[in-house]
């Protein structure tokens, strides 16, 4: 079991697990997690490799047209012939029969490995030496699918994907490499060799997954979805109003970033431009470290916000808070809390 999994051992943190960590020599992964969330919806439990083809080709060459580079990989006929599909060059038929061959070689043995060790819980058996020639989807994977949480997961793990490939395409070093937050359109956005700022994705489905679909203050279920009642609130831990007093521009730092309920952010008894008591210093931190956990590029983003090491990151935290009293004096909790997941 994962650090991450530790607190709440969920189906919904057991794939998030997946999708979210770990390190990656190509975006396979995500998209066998898109095919996978889709088929979860059908009522059958045995997919071929020529079945599995066409979702997960689909989910490569669409990708393909927003990120030409898809692995670290110099060459991989796989996804040349997903470039010649989508140049047209090829059919489907024949793209399904490529997929089917060289698509699936590592992705299958490697998915639910975390962390060099594989997780509990399995979404699919593997039976590519078996009758089926493919896949055998389990109780855990349809169980998923009627959580609550399913919802935000295809948006987690196409903002995942979004984050890794932006990496990949810029080939920037990682000292270099930083992704910052655009309040405006509440994007993650990166700075490209020409000094262009790009958007990436969207803020909440990049950081929804490490609070694990709860509010960061009260740990109730948040949503993602545009136009949900509970759509989550991207909030300043340390407010606003420290801008003027030192904070500066640090403030709007992906380290800084929160989701919450709108309960917790500006309701009648909420947060607003006040400090969260001393107690949830720590809870940042903790997802903070799982924002490090997932590796690049949000990895060296977070390091170079705030230190290096582990001890590093604490003292930074610490000293910040003790400033942010100094100023606003006065601090506040939520009236209740569910139970913790960070």
């Amino acid at each position: 079991m994962t650090r991450f999994t530790e607190v709440q051992p969920t189906l919904e943190n057991h794939w998030r697990s997946i999708i979210l960590f770990g390190r990656n020599v190509a975006s396979y992964k995500f998209a066998l997690g898109k095919s996978l969330l889709d088929l979860s919806a059908q009522d059958k439990d045995v997919v071929t490799l020529e079945e599995l083809s066409g979702p997960f080709s689909r989910c490569i060459c669409e990708h393909l047209k927003i990120a030409d580079k898809q692995s670290t990989s110099s060459s991989s006929k796989f996804l040349q012939a997903c470039r010649k599909f989508n140049r047209v060059e090829i059919t489907e038929d024949e793209l399904r029969n490529v997929t089917a061959r060289l698509g699936f070689n590592n992705v299958i043995d490697a998915s639910h490995v975390v962390q060099n060790g594989e997780i509990e819980v399995r979404f699919f058996e593997d039976e590519r030496q078996g009758k089926t020639k493919g896949i055998r989807l389990t109780d855990d994977l349809f169980r998923l699918h009627e959580q609550y949480q399913y919802r935000n997961l295809p948006s987690e793990v196409e903002a995942r994907w979004r984050l890794v490939e932006t990496a990949w395409q810029l080939d920037l070093p990682r000292h270099v490499l930083s992704v910052e937050y655009d309040p405006d359109g509440d994007f993650l956005i990166v700075q490209d060799r020409r000094l262009e700022r790009r958007p990436i994705t969207a803020c909440r489905d990049a950081l929804n997954g490490y609070q694990k679909g709860k509010c960061f203050y009260c740990f109730r279920d948040i949503s993602i979805e545009r136009f949900a009642d509970n759509l989550a609130d991207v909030d300043h831990f340390f407010p606003h109003t420290l801008k003027p007093h030192g904070f500066g521009d640090s403030i709007d730092k992906v380290w800084n970033l929160v989701l919450a309920c709108r309960v917790c952010n500006r309701g009648e008894r909420g947060k607003f431009d006040r400090l969260p008591d001393s107690r949830l210093l720590g809870r940042l931190h903790q997802r903070n470290s799982f924002l490090i956990d997932s590796h690049h590029p949000l990895r060296n983003t977070l390091m170079t916000q705030t230190g290096q090491s582990e001890p590093e990151r604490r003292r930074f935290l610490k000293e910040s808070y003790k400033r942010a009293t100094e100023i606003l004096v006065q601090t506040w909790h939520p009236k209740d809390e569910d139970e913790p997941t960070l």
